[in-house]
């Protein structure tokens, strides 16, 4: 048999094997470690994240909901999400970039708006909200418009509403905040926070209760 033939073929055949060796450590031993290792030390974060209320899910620590009436905790708005329209068999909701640049018309418009709600929905007798107390993520959108916290002084700033909306003491409402209010990663990274979804959860909770 010609030499070459037979280099050939072996050369074919070692191919093989380390494809299948690969596929093997790759595909699959691969895959099922780092599987094994995120539901042993993770399982939270491996599997969404996920926040449930009653015994059921009704949402994911990472990704912001709309929609609250103004007896909850309102979250930051969503401007520039969009609807799926390629595939309308699924209702999806697309996440991108929605802000413009600072000096746009149009996003100077939103912010104003925005604020003028937000210092309108939040003053009640004894308690008026001034612009100048608003703070940024009250009126622009995160990134991806899908932010699933407030900054506490967006959170402060809705406490005397939600008081008086669900007939609480102003310092009942306060303290639930301040309870749900994360400080900085670590101590350095990041600002505090409040993740409005378990803020809302503990303020149906806390209403139940009564």
């Amino acid at each position: 048999m010609n030499n070459s033939v037979v280099n050939t073929g072996r050369l074919l055949g070692a191919g093989l094997r380390a494809l299948l060796v690969l596929t093997l450590l790759t595909g699959v031993i691969y895959p099922l470690a780092v599987t094994g290792v995120a539901q042993a030390l993770f399982s939270d974060k491996a599997n969404g994240s996920e926040i449930k209320a009653d015994g059921k899910v009704v949402g994911s620590s990472l990704i912001g909901q709309q929609g609250y009436s103004l007896d909850y905790f309102q979250p930051r708005p969503a401007n520039g999400l969009g609807e799926n329209s390629v595939n309308t068999q699924y209702k999806l909701i697309l996440s991108g970039a929605s802000n413009r640049s600072g000096d746009n018309p149009e996003l100077i418009k939103w912010v104003q708006e925005a604020k003028a709600k937000v210092v309108k929905d939040n003053s009640v007798p004894g308690y008026t909200v001034r612009p100048s107390q608003v703070p940024a993520d009250a009126v622009t959108s995160s990134g991806s418009g899908l932010d699933p916290d407030i900054s506490p002084q967006y959170a402060d700033i809705q406490v005397h509403r939600i008081a008086e909306r669900n007939g609480l003491p102003v310092a009942r409402v306060q303290k639930l905040v301040d309870d749900h209010t994360e400080g900085r990663t670590l101590g350095f990274v990041g600002e505090p926070r409040v993740n409005v979804l378990e803020l809302n959860i503990a303020l149906k909770e806390l209403n139940e209760g009564d």
